[in-house]
């Protein structure tokens, strides 16, 4: 089969197999194939962390708040590779649900310093526990020999383009 018709078999949500789709020079391309991976990566772990009844999206920024009590909102945006606007309601939401605590700094009281509660370490926990099941899912896929080797190339991507 020619590079341009590799079909991405996708199921549609009714469950049936998607038709094999000509990609054209997309199924060689970097970028088009990182996207598609990084959509079925995320899809995967939504699945998995449904039980929990939380977004796969809320973890990235509960983990980077643990890791570094009082951050700032500019700094986890930074971090997160979100733009403040974006990361934003994020915060806001995890602050209402009662997942995370926002003080205000004492040098500049337009900014926030962010901390998990009770709450939230909990529940960092629990998407904890399903996102290692599902990085065993992803280390069974690039294998274990690959992994460090794939995750250096995504970092300099991440790098040399961010």
């Amino acid at each position: 089969m020619p590079a341009s018709k590799t079909p991405v078999r996708r199921k549609k949500k009714n469950g049936e197999a998607a038709a094999d789709v000509d990609f054209g020079p997309l199924a060689g391309w970097v970028g088009f194939n990182l996207r598609m991976a990084q959509e079925a990566t995320f899809q995967a772990f939504s699945h998995r962390s449904q039980e929990i009844g939380e977004s796969p999206g809320r973890f990235a920024t509960l983990t980077l708040i643990s890791r570094n009590p009082g951050i700032s909102q500019t700094e986890l945006s930074y971090a997160n590779g979100r733009d403040k606007s974006s990361l934003t309601p994020v915060v806001e939401d995890l602050v209402r649900r009662g997942l995370v605590e926002r003080k205000r700094m004492d040098h500049d009281r337009r900014a926030y310093r962010l901390s998990l509660t009770a709450d939230g370490k909990k529940m960092l926990a629990l998407m904890t526990r399903c996102a290692r099941e599902h990085e065993r899912v992803l280390d069974g896929i690039i294998g274990a020999r690959d992994r460090k080797r794939f995750i250096d190339v995504l970092k300099r991507l991440a790098a040399a383009l961010g």
